[in-house]
């Protein structure tokens, strides 16, 4: 007969309550580690979807997500004649108001050049941009749709596809758009400035300019060198992809992996703080049942393993409902919330040995019970 089992029995209700209850606390912390994937994620989703090799950037810039970076139009013929580089493509960035006809959304404008590295993939909906001019392709999590026209600056753009998985650090939705278009909208001025610089005689600037240049190289050929040879002989800033992740990284999310980490930690101190006090209780009403035990002769075991037992119940059942939940509710979220199964099951390694832990202050008052307590009026 399993006494820990009976007990739960004979208490259930009580007992499911507070399997709700620790659920819920470590659903948050479940939570908290998965709101930490989703943001490195997020942050690192524009680096990697190009699948470049290589990253061009201004000189003495970490661009061109963590600092600025300006480099001319012509910086991408340079770089595609460098020994080793298979193929080159310019990109632009910038953060941007997009202006819908109910109302305007934070997006993440990138200007890339259609057929070479950097365009959108894959297109989930309606198709890739086919002429050079004011057609975008959107994120999903926008809430664009196929067909649609919006304001980008003083251009309306009509959206051709849909993409998937393309966020800015930030959170907010990428939107493709040609190069052209971006650098139109990005470096040149607006009519009102050109008019003024012209009467002051300032020329118009240039707006053939780029924030990088993506490149991939032959199969065989060394990223770092190609690199080494970029730094040397074009005075460019250049990085291999995984410097480039390595940066986003510790600039985007390091101080939030910090803070996450110390909630996180915070969390399972207070559930191991709760189990513990759950435990002593249970243990409390049922001091008599116990002194009974010891009276007929029960060894010791018997009663460490109710406790530990029903510790390790509570603390599984708990884990279990508060992951079923979070898997439940985590496309609500408005960040995304990516949940990993090494993630989920080193939790659960760390519930069980909390249980383990929480339940050494039960133990600790069953074996203090004198068994005459059972004689006890």
């Amino acid at each position: 007969m399993n006494l820990a089992l009976r007990d739960i029995r004979h208490n259930l209700g009580r007992f499911v309550l507070t399997c709700i209850g620790l659920g819920l606390l470590l659903g948050v912390v479940l939570a908290m580690v998965g709101i930490y994937r989703g943001l490195v994620s997020e942050a690192l989703s524009l680096a990697i979807a190009p699948g470049a090799d290589l990253w061009v950037v201004e000189e003495g810039s970490q661009g061109p997500f963590a600092d600025p970076s300006r480099l001319p139009g012509t910086a991408r013929e340079a770089i595609a004649r460098m020994a080793g580089v298979e193929r080159a493509g310019s990109l632009t960035y910038r953060a941007g108001e997009m202006v819908r006809d109910v109302g305007s959304i934070r997006v993440f404008v990138v200007g890339y050049e259609p057929g070479r590295i950097g365009e959108p993939h894959p297109i989930i909906a309606g198709r890739s941009i086919s002429r050079s001019r004011h057609e975008l392709v959107a994120n999903v999590t926008s809430g664009l749709e196929i067909g649609e026209r919006v304001g980008l600056g003083r251009t309306r753009f009509t959206v051709v596809g849909l993409t998937h998985n393309k966020v800015a650090f930030g959170g907010d939705p990428a939107v493709f758009i040609t190069l052209r278009d971006s650098q139109e909208l990005q470096f040149e001025s607006r009519p009102a400035s050109a008019r003024r610089q012209a009467a002051q005689g300032i020329p118009a600037p240039n707006s053939d300019i780029v924030n990088t240049v993506l490149a991939n190289v032959f199969p065989g050929a060394s990223a770092a060198q190609v690199v080494a040879d970029i730094r040397r002989w074009k005075h460019f800033g250049a990085m291999v992809q995984a410097e480039q992740e390595a940066l986003l990284t510790h600039a985007v999310v390091e101080k939030v992996r910090k803070q996450i980490g110390l909630f996180t930690t915070l969390l399972v101190i207070v559930s191991t703080v709760i189990i513990a006090l759950i435990v002593h209780t249970l243990t409390l009403d049922k001091l008599r049942e116990i002194a009974t035990l010891k009276l007929i002769g029960a060894p010791d075991r018997v009663i460490v393993g109710l406790i530990v037992q029903q510790s390790l119940a509570m603390g599984i059942t708990g884990f279990a409902f508060g992951a079923s939940l979070l898997v439940l509710v985590k496309d609500h979220f408005p960040r995304r919330v990516l949940m990993m199964p090494e993630d989920a099951m080193m939790l659960a390694a760390v519930v069980v040995v909390v249980c383990l832990l929480a339940s050494i202050l039960g133990v600790r008052l069953a074996l203090k019970v004198d068994p005459a307590t059972a004689l006890g009026g």
